[in-house]
């Protein structure tokens, strides 16, 4: 069993290292620390960034928690343990210019009582309006981490999973462009855990660099009320998806977390327009029209 204590303190160490890269890649706001205790054991670090040159709003959070296995929470598992530990780290980024992209990324580390124990995550990108390049970049970034642990993971299978993942059913369309997503790595072989730690690792460490060099290329782009209004459209479809789909959501509900934490993702303002079809041919369409599994953005 690999030493949660040393997968905590390396999950502090990249939520440092992640708050100072963005502050610094938005050069006016800076990041505002909430230290938060569970009731049912364990607690976290929330740090929330509002109101900046470029960042409207963002957390990059630190959660410590363990206790009890409810039976919500054992069947969200599908397990009989009856108590758990998980740390990890949880990112989502709100940009003011609807050029530069959402992002996302979670890493995390599980054990039950009953010798199980396992990593996850997944990072994604989530862009206003698609560009080739930038998807093409971003991809690119996180299948070179996976070929860096082909022994381990597989990057076809790891985007796979973040197509079908990120995916909203009721529009029927992607959140965005994708990305990696993973869960129960190690959970059949905890003597391989050590490596799938490294592998997160190396996730972790890839977020700040690849998302500050994609908000340096867009920020500076001209923008128009327009974009404003498809932007708030999109950030809509986001709270839709993290409401309704997302697995860290509902296990941070069910398992008693802390509310304000678990809902640090959603965006300060979104907007829901009744029956907003695009005019074809415009970037919005454009946009609406890649919103599908199964693109290859690097190839």
């Amino acid at each position: 069993m690999i030493d949660k204590n040393e997968v905590s303190a390396w999950f502090k160490l990249l939520q440092d290292d992640i708050c100072d890269q963005l502050s610094r890649c938005d050069g006016l706001a800076t990041f505002k620390e909430d230290l938060w205790n569970r009731s049912g054991g364990g607690g976290g670090r929330t740090r929330i960034i509002r109101d900046g040159d470029i960042f409207e709003k963002g957390g990059v959070n630190f959660s410590e928690v363990h206790g009890e296995v409810t039976p919500a929470l054992q069947s969200q598992l599908n397990t009989e343990a009856t108590a758990f530990y998980a740390t990890g780290v949880s990112i989502v980024i709100h940009p003011n210019h609807p050029l530069v992209p959402i992002i996302h990324m979670n890493v995390r580390y599980f054990e039950l009582n009953n010798g199980i124990a396992w990593f996850g995550g997944g990072i994604d990108l989530t862009p206003h309006y698609i560009d080739h390049a930038d998807a093409k970049f971003f991809h690119q970034q996180l299948k070179t981490i996976c070929d860096q642990h082909k022994n381990h993971v597989d990057y076809g299978k790891l985007k796979k999973w973040a197509d079908d993942y990120f995916f909203i059913p009721h529009r029927n369309e992607t959140r965005g462009v994708g990305g990696i997503f993973y869960d129960y790595l190690g959970k059949d072989n905890t003597s391989d855990l050590s490596s799938i730690f490294n592998f997160t690792k190396d996730v972790g460490n890839t977020f700040a660099i690849t998302y500050t060099a994609l908000v340096d290329k867009n920020r500076s782009l001209p923008r128009d009320p327009a974009h404003r209004d498809w932007q708030m459209l999109r950030r809509g479809r986001y709270v839709e998806f993290n409401l309704v789909h997302d697995r860290g959501t509902r296990f941070g509900l069910v398992s008693n977390g802390r509310t304000e934490s678990i809902l640090m993702s959603l965006p300060n303002l979104a907007s829901w327009e009744y029956d907003a079809v695009p005019e074809e041919g415009s970037r919005e369409m454009e946009t609406l029209e890649l919103l599908k599994k199964g693109i290859d953005w690097v190839g």
